[in-house]
């Protein structure tokens, strides 16, 4: 019964961590209407600065919590808000969410940059020796205090946003921001103020967490997904019942470790935090449909059939010389450009079009590997066809819980079923085989392997060219105008007799069969993979990527395919910034604040003042796009 009650004080302790990470989620959530995604990683260098004003620079250690919790985390705060945020009051959230990830993936570079983990770097608790004995089980000091901190945190929230006026009127500005300022409250300042309170609870969950992992950064970035759980279990508003999901998933996770199979004990607390928001999400009630929302600016024009042609055989001829004058691993950076831009293409629809957010185009990558190496000796047209086949059907598993969910909600979704997959799938031998690399060949087309690396480089660009042409068919389809208009407005599509239900049903089996087919073609051009090329992170990176370039368009997906391929081939040859990638990429995000339809608005504008400027005597500015109101009507749960 000792050892029972022990697991059950180490859970509640691990749950007391996970609920102060949650409750920080919920409290930015609650006040800003932005659920940071980024949360774990603002934890993650806050305790890294804490490391190293202690045990680097050897501050006393009250002195180094206090410089990071009263002085660098608010001033992270307040510069993550006027920076970023301020920027994208109002925006979708889309928009949101790509800003957040950026600034997850900007802090992992730079954490990952400045404190290398081939350093070995721990964190020592604050009182190692001290214990308390409560019957046969003995309680340490550290966990009495984090334990307490959780509930001093829980109760002082709880009072402050329902019994205070600037708690109240930070909620308020989230519900109404013009009726707010009306009685005197300032929306910018009580925003401000709600990502400093954030950021200081992201810093206390890092630092409390950071002796359990050994000062892992990944550990300590992947600390919000336990968060993320333990915050949809509140439905990102009730903080009571955020901070029960947060103990229940801590004592979940540490009964797991003391009485599950020694062997199974990794798989089973990989899986509790992401089965616990897979379950929640598929409990949430059903999200109201939205009538309508703000259109800021024009979204980009649809390609005709000509210029899709013209521009895919545009691509094919550049391959083709590229592909004649590079050589060695250049050629192979050039293939990567092309698969990563396919997969890339796969979010167009997806996303650009009927605008469901997926954080796991990576995942199918490697799902689509795995079936194109086990089919038929993996160099076959047959694994090429089973790889399509895997990922439209998982695709289409994956899709339940969108058809229920949008926005928020389905990106969560997507991101559990990324990390997963990492967790479960690609670390199991079963499917990676035990060096932890599959071998796969090339499909072979007629008695023709493409065994010159040029030609298979020109098949791919032909493979992305018909691929282009294939979704530019569909945006101009009917297919495709519905996906605009589920985008723009779920319930007028609804309510014109259109089913949602089997459109999202179709557009999500379409983009992982289309992942598929460039993991099949990625997988190829490798010729070995292995699990570290699959990671959830990059499916994030790819997401944002995309964006940036222009999520709507066909040259988007190409030019992220670029990105993506090249910057880690440039950071290998400059030593002090080995994850350039990263930083690049949560450095573009700041640009989405101003310019949501990334690099395609800004060619947009160039092209329009330039027609303006040749025409004689100048044109007059095209008028400003119409606004179209946003409301919100209700749905049964």
């Amino acid at each position: 019964m000792s050892e029972f009650f022990t697991f059950l004080i180490a859970g509640i302790v691990t749950g007391a961590i996970y609920a102060v990470t949650a409750t920080g989620l919920v409290v930015t959530y609650n006040t800003t209407g932005v659920f940071n995604f980024a949360h774990g990683a603002v934890g993650m260098i806050l305790a890294f600065l804490f490391w190293q004003l202690w045990q680097g620079w050897g501050l006393p250690a009250l002195v180094a919590l206090a410089l990071v919790l009263l002085v660098a985390a608010p001033l992270l705060g307040w510069a993550v808000e006027r920076l970023m945020m301020r920027n994208i009051h109002g925006a979708s959230t889309g928009t949101a969410l790509v800003v957040t990830i950026g600034l997850l993936l900007f802090l992992y570079g730079l954490a990952n940059t400045l404190w290398s983990q081939t350093t070995s770097r721990t964190l020592p608790n604050f009182f190692p020796n001290d214990q308390v004995t409560i019957g046969q089980v003995t309680v340490s000091a550290e966990q009495l205090i984090t334990v307490g901190v959780a509930v001093v945190i829980a109760l002082v929230l709880r009072l402050f946003f329902t019994r205070t006026r600037p708690g109240v009127a930070m909620r308020a500005v989230v519900d109404d921001p013009h009726l707010a300022s009306l009685n005197g409250a300032s929306a910018a300042r009580l925003s401000g103020y709600a990502w400093m309170i954030g950021t200081m609870l992201a810093a206390i969950a890092g630092i409390l967490l950071a002796p359990q992992t050994e000062m892992n950064i990944l550990e300590l970035t992947l600390l919000v997904v336990y968060g993320y759980a333990a915050a949809v279990l509140g439905r990102l508003r009730s903080l009571p019942l955020t901070v029960l999901g947060a103990l229940l998933l801590g004592v979940a996770n540490s009964m797991a470790i003391g009485y599950a199979p020694a062997s199974a004990v990794s798989y089973v607390t990989a899986a509790l935090p992401m089965a616990l928001l897979l379950l929640a999400l598929i409990l949430l009630p059903q999200q109201r449909l939205r009538i309508g929302r703000l259109v800021r600016v024009r979204p980009p024009r649809v390609a005709t059939l000509g210029q899709t042609w013209l521009g895919g055989a545009g691509v094919v001829a550049i391959t083709a010389v590229l592909s004649a004058l590079l050589g060695g691993t250049n050629l192979v950076t050039l293939g990567e450009v092309l698969a990563i831009a396919i997969l890339g293409l796969s979010l167009v629809p997806l996303a650009g079009f009927g605008g469901q957010i997926s954080l796991c185009q990576y995942s199918f990558l490697g799902l689509g590997a795995f079936a194109m190496a086990k089919v038929d000796g993996g160099g076959s047209v047959l694994g090429v066809l089973a790889a399509v086949g895997l990922c439209a059907a998982c695709g289409a598993v994956l899709a339940l819980p969108a058809l229920r969910l949008q926005g928020l909600y389905l990106a969560l979704a997507t991101l559990a079923f990324a990390v997963l997959m990492d967790d479960l799938f690609f670390t199991s031998n079963a499917v990676m085989g035990q060096g932890g690399t599959l071998t796969i060949g090339r499909p072979d087309v007629f008695g023709y392997r493409f065994g010159s690396e040029r030609i298979f480089l020109v098949a791919l660009a032909v493979v992305f060219a018909l691929c282009a042409v294939g979704v530019g068919a569909l945006r101009r389809s009917a297919l495709g105008r519905r996906l605009v208009g589920m985008n723009d407005s779920p319930a007028a599509v609804a309510t014109s007799g259109l089913s949602l239900t089997v459109t999202k049903l179709v557009v999500f089996t379409l983009s992982a069969g289309l992942a598929g087919l460039a993991g099949a073609l990625y997988g190829g051009l490798e010729g070995s993979v292995g699990a570290d090329q699959f990671q959830f992170m990059l499916s994030l990176a790819l997401f944002l990527s995309v964006t940036m370039a222009g999520i709507s368009t066909l040259g988007g997906p190409l030019a992220a395919g670029v990105f993506l391929a090249v910057v880690p081939v440039i950071a290998s040859h400059i030593s002090a910034l080995p994850y350039l990638l990263y930083l690049g990429s949560g450095a573009g995000a700041i640009s989405l604040a101003r310019r949501p339809n990334g690099l395609s608005q800004a060619w947009g504008d160039l092209g329009d003042l330039w027609r303006r400027r040749s025409k004689p005597g100048g044109a007059p500015p095209p008028p400003e796009p119409v606004a179209r109101a946003t409301a919100e009507v209700g749905s049964s749960a």
